[in-house]
């Protein structure tokens, strides 16, 4: 089993025809996605990947019963393109855009709430990688190859540590459930929470991976929640031990601005309510299956 998609999900591309929009399509076609079809404004009634595409979310959704959508829409214009997919029914939105402005996803999170929370629109992202669940579907930019399936959850502000705690967790024979990207800007459309409640009850993931940066109170919030909340054993880690205050790094979500948005009090907080943190980078998986043979034994 796996959260947010699996092999029969029904997704379309929005910007389907640009150049991104068509590398990353072919990509999801040859990875197994159900990819049914894609948006592109004015090339309505076109085919491309061997697939229809449409004028329109609507019409998209309404011949293809397509359930989650991707996003390769310019800064300028994704938020109208969240809002339209949210407008024709889409369950799930994965933004992979970056640079969209603050006050854009503002108005996009207060839209989203126009909605019933039983049929408001999941939006991923922006500025992430995407979500995968090796051998069923991908709806991201990562590469599909180093994942293997397994039980282990992963959500991540970082695309790159997913990537690398991917490749770790296969290397030590360890497997993923699904790995969710939420992205690193300061408004998001998910946060740890609404994935870590999923992972909760999905009976396939058996432990979580929470990879998280400098910046914004999201983790410690997490971690207060997971203590309350989370049978399932929890590994954290922050990236950013050496960033120094003030300073932008990377992108704008990574920014610390007040206390308790360095990585280390970050940690610290993590480490204070129950949950294993990893010290570095490069032991995100050994610390994993280092808590997974903790619980064996104390079982």
């Amino acid at each position: 089993m796996s959260i947010l998609i699996n092999k029969s999900t029904k997704i379309i591309f929005q910007g389907f025809t640009g150049d991104k929009g068509t590398f990353h399509g072919r990509e999801a076609i040859e990875y197994g996605t159900n990819l049914v079809g894609g948006v592109t404004p004015g090339k309505g009634g076109q085919r491309h990947l061997d697939r229809p595409v449409f004028n329109t979310v609507k019409e998209a959704v309404e011949a293809t019963g397509a359930e989650a959508s991707i996003t390769f829409v310019a800064p300028p214009y994704c938020a109208d393109a969240i809002m339209e997919g949210a407008d024709a029914g889409l369950r799930l939105i994965c933004a992979i855009t970056d640079g969209i402005p603050a006050q854009d996803m503002m108005r996009v999170k207060r839209y989203l709430r126009r909605y019933p929370k039983d049929r408001r629109t999941m939006l991923v992202g922006p500025n992430c990688a995407g979500i995968i669940s090796p051998g069923e579907a991908m709806l991201g930019i990562m590469p599909g190859n180093i994942y293997s399936k397994g039980n282990i959850g992963v959500v991540s502000r970082s695309g790159t540590l997913g990537y690398e705690a991917a490749e770790q967790l296969k290397a030590l024979g360890l497997g993923i459930s699904t790995s969710v990207g939420i992205g690193g800007d300061p408004i998001n459309g998910s946060s740890f929470l609404d994935h870590l409640e999923l992972f909760e009850k999905d009976p396939d993931t058996h432990a979580v991976l929470m990879i998280g940066e400098i910046g914004g109170p999201q983790e410690a919030e997490a971690a207060a929640w997971i203590q309350k909340h989370m049978s399932k054993p929890v590994v954290g880690y922050v990236a950013g031990l050496t960033a120094p205050k003030g300073r932008r790094m990377g992108h704008a979500g990574a920014i610390i601005s007040g206390e308790g948005d360095s990585a280390k009090e970050k940690s610290e907080i993590m480490e204070s309510f129950g949950l294993t943190v990893a010290p570095s980078p490069g032991e995100l998986g050994s610390t994993m299956l280092r808590v997974l043979e903790g619980k064996r034994r104390a079982a």
